[in-house]
Formats: structure tokens, C-alpha cells, sequence
């Protein structure tokens, strides 16, 4: 045998442990996923189903739960008196608390909207 067939021979031989490789890979994955695809449908199955539509939750016929309607204003920072620092234990809970004036601002007839509207503005 001449080298060149030699050569041939071993190229061939190298190309069909390729595809032999190629193949048998592609088959274990295509495996996985027919696996993994029954895995995952078997648990869907034991999983409870949706609610149905009678089952939802209804807002009760008396309106909105928990809704109150209530002008804040903001709490004061306390100065303390002998100049220290105040530690996060000393402030106050919340940021705001109930206004004293509880009326709500109305909106006026001459007034141009909000700001950048392109109304004609207050006269």
C-alpha cells in the first residue's frame, strides 16, 4: 500500500468514529429532554389545578375592605437637647401622621390644570 491509501484509509476511519460520536451524542440528548419533558408533565399532574371561576375571590357587595381616605403631613426630626446624635431607636415609627386639617383641596374653576398643560393659568 502506497501512503497516500494509508492515509485515506485512516482519515475515513477517524470521520466515522466522528459521526459514530455525533450520533451517539445526539441520541442521549434527545433522550434527556424526552425525560426531562415526562418528568415535568408527571409533576404538573400532581399539582393542584387553577381555581375555578366560582372560586375566586369576590370583593364583598359593601365596597372595597381596609380603604380610608386622610390628609398626612410630615413628623418633625427631634432635636435632641444636649447636641448628641439621635440612634434609630429615638425617632418616631413612620415618616408622617394625621393631619390636624382634614379638608381635602378643591380644584378652582380659573385655574389653567396642572403644570404644563397648556392651559391659560390663573387670571
Amino acid at each position: 500500500m502506497d501512503t497516500f491509501a494509508t492515509t485515506v484509509l485512516a482519515a475515513s476511519g477517524r470521520s466515522a468514529l466522528a459521526t459514530v460520536a455525533f450520533v451517539v451524542v445526539g441520541v442521549a440528548l434527545v433522550g434527556g429532554l424526552i425525560w426531562a419533558f415526562r418528568l415535568g408533565a408527571k409533576i404538573r399532574s400532581r399539582e393542584p389545578a387553577p381555581p375555578r371561576p366560582e372560586e375566586q375571590p369576590r370583593r364583598p357587595a359593601s365596597g372595597p375592605v381596609g380603604e380610608s381616605h386622610g390628609a398626612r403631613e410630615p413628623n418633625e426630626m427631634p432635636r435632641p437637647e444636649d447636641g448628641e446624635r439621635l440612634t434609630a431607636h429615638e425617632l418616631r415609627p413612620t415618616g408622617s401622621r394625621e393631619s390636624d386639617d382634614q379638608s381635602r383641596p378643591r380644584w378652582n374653576q380659573e385655574s389653567g390644570g396642572s403644570f404644563g398643560s397648556g392651559g391659560p393659568g390663573a387670571r
